[in-house]
């Protein structure tokens, strides 16, 4: 789980029901300041991408649950996706790509590599499985993998 503020925590326990229910999954939350001021950030995901329409869907569920709420003031709350480039960190993040390549970086090498590019099988509890090109798997603890991004291909 990521490292949040009481405030976000808060924020995100609250959303993510409604999230859910709109078939969308909350994948993380930030309360920060900004020069504008305080400012909510939920951030949501689905097999796909995100488009703005469903920012805008998020936006009008959630802003009256946090609204009703009453122990969350932003002067700014804003839904967004969270970026192409975000590390997976969960099962749900690795089974949400399943069938698409990612980019892992390892703490220690394995058979004198310490990064590859392999199809995300899919995760179970604390670990991860790839297929390599040549049919060959591997099952990785989270504790192994230092980070693991989806592969963009341009």
């Amino acid at each position: 789980m990521a490292k949040r503020s009481k405030v976000a925590q808060e924020a995100f326990e609250l959303a993510e029901p409604v999230v859910t229910e709109l078939g969308f999954d909350l994948v993380d939350c930030s309360y920060v300041k900004e020069s504008r001021g305080m400012v909510l950030t939920l951030y949501i995901d689905k097999r796909g991408g995100i488009g703005i329409d469903d920012c805008e869907t998020v936006s009008r569920a959630v802003d009256p649950v946090i609204d009703a709420a009453g122990s969350i003031d932003p002067d700014f709350f804003e839904v967004s996706s969270p970026g192409l480039t975000r590390p997976l960190e969960t099962d749900k993040d690795y089974n949400r790509y399943a069938g698409e390549k990612a980019d892992i970086s390892l703490y220690k090498p394995m058979e004198g590599k310490k990064s590859f590019t392999a199809v995300i099988k899919g995760a179970e509890g604390d670990k991860a499985t790839f297929v390599f090109d040549n049919g060959d798997e591997l099952t990785l603890g989270f504790e192994d993998i230092a980070k693991a991004v989806r592969h963009i291909d341009f």
